[in-house]
């Protein structure tokens, strides 16, 4: 099968597709033909060796693939071969195959397409954790709810969950086009951070008194300038740090408006941490996802995918998620995919 293969720590735009053995599938795994895969501003990190995980030499970059199960191991029970499905992997999805753990694999809906899939295990997942858990940042109706990185996978998701849960959703962007694709998936304002103080505009919009949740995958400056138009008893939540620079936060400012800073790593759910929770937390994270496939049916979601690329291109959907160009998310295609 053709895959790309880090075989030490590299830069993204170093790595070479080749070709590889298939994967061996264990006894609690099945194996899925790849038909749309996810790059995200993490798998750069991974490759590199920056990311606080780093799996082991050599291995298939990629994290979130959709497919078909083509075999089944002996220990599973949930699946069957022909099955539509997405999953969360450890690495190995920039493949034409990969074998993953049952217990992270998902059925689809028969109407949710393969590229639009890749973005519910991560990008949709996160922002639903992020907005519903009671410990997070549980917005409730009539909730003011800032979400920065509008256009961005995680903030298409955010702004659309914000609006089934009953939020009165700011979003952010960059660009008057990126703020009427954020306006197009239900935000009620936007504001134009490079051309408009938003914390200014968010003051002016909620009457002084700030919003009462931020969603914040950006960090840096945004982070600090957030805790600053926040409402008293407000919630925060940083997602990422796609800005490049992870805020130091000062105690001061939670203390004046007792606010609470609550952090989303989803892997801890995934298997993605030092001792394997993914068994733990099951439940939670298919009732989640559940949640999510139920919207989209009922037409109430709506994932964007903003360019595909043939798996040969990977360099190419990178260079989109790192140039920031990417509206929604970037889907790696297979052929046969639909």
């Amino acid at each position: 099968m053709k895959g790309v293969l880090v075989h030490e720590w590299m830069p993204f735009e170093k790595l070479q597709l080749t070709e590889l053995p298939c994967p061996v599938l264990s006894p609690r795994q099945v194996r899925i033909e790849t038909r749309a895969a996810g790059v995200s501003f993490a798998t750069s990190l991974v490759v590199q060796g920056k990311y606080q995980r780093r799996p082991p030499l050599p291995f298939v970059p990629g994290t979130e693939v959709a497919g078909i199960v083509v075999e089944t191991g002996a220990e599973t029970s949930r699946f069957k071969v022909g099955d539509r499905v997405c999953a969360v992997l450890d690495w190995g999805g920039l493949a034409e195959e990969t074998c993953v753990a049952e217990v992270s694999v998902f059925a689809l809906p028969d109407s949710l397409p393969f590229p639009q899939a890749i973005a519910f295990t991560n990008s949709y997942a996160t922002s639903a954790a992020a907005l519903t858990w009671p410990h997070l940042l549980n917005v409730k109706a009539g909730n003011w709810l800032l979400v920065h990185g509008a256009t961005g996978g995680v903030g298409i998701a955010a702004i659309e969950i914000g609006k089934i849960l009953g939020a009165t959703v700011v979003a952010t962007a960059g660009s008057d086009e990126k703020l009427a694709i954020a306006r197009a998936h239900g935000a009620d304002h936007a504001i134009n951070y490079r051309t408009h103080d938003f914390r200014e505009g968010v003051l002016a919009l909620t009457g002084g008194r700030g919003v009462d949740a931020v969603y914040d995958p950006v960090g840096g400056e945004v982070f600090m300038q957030s805790l600053r138009c926040m409402a008293p008893e407000g919630r925060i939540m940083p997602v990422g740090f796609a800005g490049g620079e992870i805020p130091q936060i000062p105690a001061n400012l939670l203390l004046v408006k007792n606010l609470t800073v609550c952090g989303l790593n989803m892997g801890l759910y995934y298997g993605w941490s030092p001792q394997d929770m993914r068994y733990v937390y099951e439940t939670r994270v298919r009732a989640n996802m559940t949640q999510l496939f139920d919207w989209f049916v009922a037409g109430r979601i709506h994932p964007v995918v903003g360019a595909t690329y043939p798996l040969q291109d990977f360099q190419a959907a990178m260079a989109d998620v790192l140039g920031r160009r990417a509206i929604g998310r970037i889907a790696i295609v297979m052929e046969g995919a639909r």
